[in-house]
């Protein structure tokens, strides 16, 4: 393995680890705004990486993905735990969006703020910079592909708890209730999806997003 094939690989860890880890912590973070001190009294609000780290989201799936040029990568930290009648108690089904949505908009933000940091740097004449020019690329991807594929509304995914929480704040809990019952046939749905034509819904927008931000 060469050097900037190593220096590329590591820039792909990092970003990963940050784009999934901190979508965590902000679920749990906004979580803790609104009351819900379920994540801090656990230690999952920590920037520690260990505490965050799932074997087979973290690890394996990446780790797959990658070593079979899948053409992209995925993957998952351990679920931030969440009081949700906490948070509703204090915040309403507002507050519960807003903890749903909390992941994506880090995601998004930190591959806006990824994009812009790009346009300074130089030309990539070492391997320092060849190492930080491909570590904020890599972060605009993840992030962005993160942040699209939770958004869609399949259970668990963040995009169903919007649509569960906002049927019910506008007071329609049976279908919230067996909207959320999908949730146990959530992970097949979404391997048909990935594994069929249907995943041109996903890569899709990801791909034009990409193009605005990356050109």
């Amino acid at each position: 393995m060469s050097t900037v094939e190593l220096i590329q690989i590591c820039a792909i860890i990092i970003a990963l680890a940050i784009a999934i880890i901190g979508h965590e912590i902000m679920h749990g973070y906004v979580a803790y705004r609104y009351g819900d001190t379920t994540a801090k009294n656990q230690g999952r609000l920590s920037i520690n990486p260990l505490v965050h780290i799932d074997l087979v989201g973290t690890i394996i799936v990446p780790a797959l993905l990658y070593f079979s040029h899948a053409g992209f990568l995925f993957g998952w930290a351990k679920p931030v735990p969440i009081h949700i009648p906490t948070v509703i108690k204090n915040g309403g089904y507002n507050g519960a969006i807003a903890v749903s949505l909390a992941g994506v908009s880090f995601n998004f933000l930190l591959a806006i703020s990824a994009t812009i940091l790009l346009n300074f740097i130089p030309s990539v004449t070492s391997l320092s910079t060849l190492f930080l020019h491909s570590l904020l690329t890599y972060t605009v991807i993840y992030n962005v592909v993160l942040g699209i594929f939770n958004l869609l509304p399949i259970p668990p995914l963040d995009g169903s708890n919007v649509v569960v929480y906002q049927a019910k704040k506008m007071g329609y809990h049976t279908f919230a209730d067996k909207y959320q019952s999908i949730g146990q046939y959530g992970m097949i749905i979404l391997i048909i999806i990935i594994a069929t034509p249907l995943a041109n819904i996903i890569f899709a927008p990801i791909s034009s997003l990409l193009q605005v931000l990356l050109g």
